[in-house]
């Protein structure tokens, strides 16, 4: 056992436990941050991704102990219903969710593709960007539709700011 220091959604917490359990069983164990979904814990699916010091990684791979003061963002420190971010509001609006398993980890990689580009992306910049995240419900046509739209609404809010 060993005391682990990071931050979770913006917050400093630190957990006691084996440095090989996994950041996702953490999250959903210790913290009831269920967001991110264990699908086939092999790092596949993307059902699980979360941002690590702004770089989205699938948290069914991270061990725990890998993990000491760094800073973790889930789905549910992107946004939440009171407050959603773009990016939650145009899946909404687009229409791009179905069972909903894979959606939190899409969220985080498409917030974190919008973070990293300053245009509307094509349909190949958001194929690429959501590369490792599979949806078995939809064919990707409402959920690449999603990302451009929260990337012409995050634009317009940036105009408006400047």
């Amino acid at each position: 056992m060993k005391d682990i220091h990071f931050k979770v959604n913006g917050k400093n917490v630190s957990v006691n436990c084996a440095p090989t359990k996994t950041l996702l069983d953490v999250l959903r164990d210790e913290f009831d941050l269920t967001g991110s979904k264990e699908c086939c814990g092999k790092g596949e699916c993307g059902s699980c991704t979360v941002l690590l010091d702004g770089v989205s990684v699938c948290s069914c791979l991270v061990l725990i102990g890998q993990i000491h003061d760094v800073s973790v963002i889930t789905v549910e420190g992107i946004g939440l219903t009171s407050n959603m971010d773009v990016v939650q509001q145009a899946f909404v609006d687009e229409g791009a969710t179905q069972c909903g398993y894979c959606t939190p980890g899409l969220i985080v990689s498409s917030r974190s593709f919008l973070d990293g580009i300053n245009h509307v992306p094509t349909d190949d910049e958001v194929k690429t960007a959501l590369g490792g995240n599979l949806c078995r419900c939809t064919g990707y046509t409402k959920i690449m539709k999603a990302v451009q739209t929260a990337a012409r609404k995050q634009l317009t809010m940036e105009e408006t700011t400047n």
